[in-house]
This record gives C-alpha cells, sequence and structure tokens, in this order.
C-alpha cells in the first residue's frame, strides 16, 4: 500500500460500471450515514480467513464459494439463507473428506446486491431505460421510475446484509452444522438420485469414517468443533460509494480492512490497472479475488497481482478463472504457466458458471450442468499439467429447488426452465445440481490427494 492511498482515492480514477445519481447531495447524506454503521464483519475474521487461504496457497486446502448471482430485496427470508448455507455445508462434507483437506467455505452472501451489466441501457417493446444494476442501485421493475438509482436503497442493503450475517453466524455456531446432521442430510440426497450407486460408495466410507470417531469418543458432543463451522462472506467491490462508507481502520494494526465483507473480488470488466476499482482494492487488507477471462493476458496478469499483491502474501490473492468450457485448457494453462514461472502466491479458483451462458430454445438465459462440469474438469486438468494446486471453486447458486441451469442428474429440461426461474440475473445450480457437482469434484480431489509421508523407523538405537 502506498502512502497517498486512501478508501477515497479511487475517485481520482477512471470508474467503469457504477451508476450516476441525479441527487448528489443524497448520495453524500447516505455515504456519510454508512459511515457511522457498525462494521458488517471484523478485521480479525478477514485475517483469519487470508491465513487460511495462505493454507490453500500451499497446497494445503480448497476454497468453496458459492451463493446467489444477485441478492434480492423481495425475496430477502430466513429459509432462504438457511437452505443456501445447508447446501454449502453438504458439499464442504463431501469435498472434506474425498480431498482430505479443509474445504474454506465462503458464501457470495449479506453483500451480492450490485452486478455489472454489458450495456448501460436496455430496451423492451422499443421502450429504452437504464439498465438494472442490483437491489442496492435501482430496481428490477421496468419502469422509469423504478431504474433510477437512488442511494437509500444503499441503506437498505446494509441493513439486510447485517440481518443476513446474524442468522448465518447462529447457523455456524449454533448446532446447525453438526457434521452428523450435514453427512444425514447428504445420505438423503443420494437415496433420492437417479446416481445412487455412483454416489453410494463415498457416502457409505464418510458413514464408517463417522461410526468410527464416535467409537473412539469423538462425537460433537465430546469435540465441540464437530457441530460449529468457519463461515465467510464476500462479493463483488463494484458500487465503490458504499465500500468506501464501510473502509474502516483497524485499532489493533492501523490498516484498512473493507467492513462490508471477509473478501472482496474485482470482476472481469473491472480489472483494469489504472481503474477505480483496482486502485480501491489495492489498499484494503482484506483478502481478494480477482476474475480471470481469455480476454487477460500473462503479461497483465502478473501487472495486477504485483498491485494487488506486492508482497508476495499467501492468501492475499485469489485468481478467479472464467473461460468457457471451450475454452480453459488453451486460456487458462498460460496464465497459470506464467505465474508459476514468475513466483506469484495465489490461489487459483474455477467459476465455470460466467463462460458458460446460452439462450435456451424457450429464450430463457441458462448454463448447461455440462458445460459446467466440463470447464472443471479441464480447470483440474490444467493444474495437474502445469504442477499446481487446483485451489477452489466458485459457483452461483442456490440452496432452493429452482429451475434455471438445464441438466444434471434430475435432467432440467429447456420446458422446465419456466416452472421455477427466479434469478433477478444469471442463472443458478439449484440445490440438487450444487451437491452433485460437489460429489463429481470429489473425484477429482481424489486424484490429487497427497499421500501421507511414510513413518519411518528409527534405526539408530538398534545399530
Amino acid at each position: 500500500m502506498t502512502q497517498e492511498w486512501a478508501p477515497n482515492s479511487w475517485r481520482s480514477k477512471p470508474a467503469l460500471q457504477l451508476p450516476t445519481y441525479p441527487d448528489q447531495e443524497k448520495l453524500e447524506q447516505v455515504e456519510q450515514q454508512l459511515s457511522k454503521f457498525p462494521p458488517l464483519v471484523f478485521a480479525g475474521e478477514a485475517r483469519s480467513l487470508q491465513a487460511s487461504l495462505g493454507e490453500v496457497c500451499m497446497g494445503n486446502g480448497f476454497l468453496l464459494q458459492g451463493g446467489d448471482c444477485a441478492e434480492s430485496f423481495a425475496e430477502f427470508n430466513a429459509n432462504k439463507i438457511r437452505d443456501t448455507f445447508r447446501a454449502l455445508l453438504q458439499m464442504a462434507v463431501v469435498m472434506t473428506y474425498a480431498g482430505s483437506m479443509p474445504i474454506i467455505k465462503v458464501g457470495r452472501m449479506a453483500g451480492q446486491f450490485a452486478k455489472p451489466r454489458s450495456s448501460d441501457t436496455e430496451t423492451q417493446d422499443g421502450v429504452t431505460l437504464p439498465s438494472y444494476r442490483g437491489d442496492n442501485i435501482n430496481a428490477l421493475d421496468f419502469t422509469e421510475e423504478a431504474r433510477i438509482p437512488d442511494p437509500n436503497r444503499m441503506v437498505m442493503g446494509y441493513n439486510q446484509a447485517a440481518a443476513t450475517l446474524n442468522l448465518l453466524r447462529a447457523f455456524a455456531n449454533g448446532g446447525y452444522a453438526n457434521l452428523n446432521k450435514v453427512h444425514q442430510w447428504n445420505l438423503g440426497f443420494v437415496a433420492d438420485s437417479p446416481l445412487e450407486e455412483r454416489y453410494h460408495e463415498l457416502a457409505n466410507r464418510i458413514d464408517d469414517a463417522l461410526r468410527f470417531m464416535a467409537a473412539c469418543g469423538i462425537t460433537p458432543e465430546t469435540v465441540p468443533a464437530l457441530k460449529e463451522t468457519d463461515f465467510y462472506t464476500s462479493h463483488e467491490a463494484l458500487l465503490l460509494p458504499y465500500e468506501e462508507a464501510m473502509t474502516r481502520t483497524d485499532s489493533l494494526t492501523g490498516d484498512w480492512y473493507d467492513t462490508s465483507a471477509h473478501m472482496l473480488w474485482i470482476g472481469a470488466r473491472t480489472h483494469q490497472e489504472d481503474n477505480a476499482q483496482i486502485e480501491f482494492a489495492k489498499g484494503i487488507k482484506n483478502p481478494l479475488g480477482l476474475k480471470c477471462s481469455p480476454a487477460l493476458s500473462p503479461d497483465e496478469l502478473l501487472r495486477l497481482i504485483d498491485v494487488l499483491n506486492p508482497d508476495n502474501t499467501p492468501g492475499r490473492l485469489t485468481l478467479i478463472a472464467r473461460m468457457g468450457h471451450q475454452k480453459v485448457e488453451e486460456g487458462l494453462a498460460p496464465l497459470v504457466r506464467a505465474v508459476k514461472a514468475e513466483g506469484r502466491n495465489v490461489v487459483w479458483s474455477c467459476d465455470p458458471m460466467h463462460g458458460n451462458t446460452i439462450k435456451s430454445n424457450s429464450g430463457y438465459k441458462t448454463r448447461p450442468f455440462d458445460y459446467i462440469m466440463s470447464e472443471v474438469r479441464g480447470f483440474f486438468a490444467v493444474h495437474k499439467a502445469e504442477g499446481t494446486h487446483p485451489g477452489g471453486v466458485h459457483i452461483e447458486m442456490t440452496g432452493q429447488n429452482v429451475t434455471e441451469c438445464v441438466g444434471g442428474a434430475h435432467a432440467v429440461a429447456d420446458e422446465d426452465l419456466s416452472s421455477r426461474y427466479h434469478t433477478h440475473c444469471d442463472p443458478r445450480l439449484n440445490a440438487n445440481q450444487a451437491l452433485e457437482m460437489a460429489f463429481l469434484i470429489s473425484d477429482e480431489l481424489q486424484s490429487i490427494r497427497r499421500p501421507e509421508p511414510a513413518i519411518k523407523r528409527d534405526i539408530t538405537a538398534a545399530e
């Protein structure tokens, strides 16, 4: 971090994907109001996440990052939060056992409200209006009034994020994350899956391990850690007036932290080296993510790494590749090779969602499950070939039974999309598809699992 950096220094840089607020005075009032609100997360929590991601960087863990493409004010309720949290826990248990490594759980929750758009305007039936940019900026309704950016929506977003975090902390530490309970949910999924036989063996092995632990006296009652879990939040650092207002000085270290989330990421549309989002992100001490598209060159990536992680700190920076299933190997390999050659410490994660969006025959935007899994497999294949660690996945998903992505074992078809297509933005995996992905990823994790070192006999005394 340079001495010239300040939470508002981004304002001197070109800024993309930011709304134009018609009432600047009202915007400034809301920014002042937010700056006085309590932090949503704490610096110590962000440091704990970075330490865990540092282990992932060294090959000793795996990042599971998932949640809504864009959170909604209208659909905000406790059951929705619970269901997504539950689905991520279920995925984590399967992957923890398969990979024999810690799974770091990070939700796209409690702040994922703003979305970049490919165009500033949207046209329907000959009427052109500003694009919908997420509920903390404007509303989804296609009316002139609804599409006007409203600063007060940032306060609504803060309040929803605070309530979400309160519930997530209760779930994580109040017994809902009990390992035995989560495994029983997974057994129910396996029994109901068309691919029951394929998943049954892994589920049985986990069952055997839990029974062995119980026989040894290791239960959630005797070891409280088995009924608790660490869970972190993240969102895209897009709406910079909000992020600046939530940035505070840590009383212990004097460093700046964005207290809106534990982890922030920079999207592929806003990672220009001299622009506002990179300028903001480089000065905060939170763990950062950087989306990497096929358009990103190795040289450009290395320059961005130097800006965002100049001290080469393990766990500080996660590179989130979003290539598309047809481009993943040719697009990702040069980036991985360049980063490895320069000795940069990064976590590599796979976003198999954003490069695999198509328009279905029925007119809905969707993502084929086969394309998603093809990109995941390609991601693992690249890292195997390059001798690097495939460190995580970053997915848009929900714990609810939506029909937005086609395919999967339960076979969501094109004609099914209209029945439960609830997303405000991009199509998400439903709970069954997300857990199916976890079982399929477990195959990849087992293939990279490092064998335990053999115990060496001390023969000195015998000699």
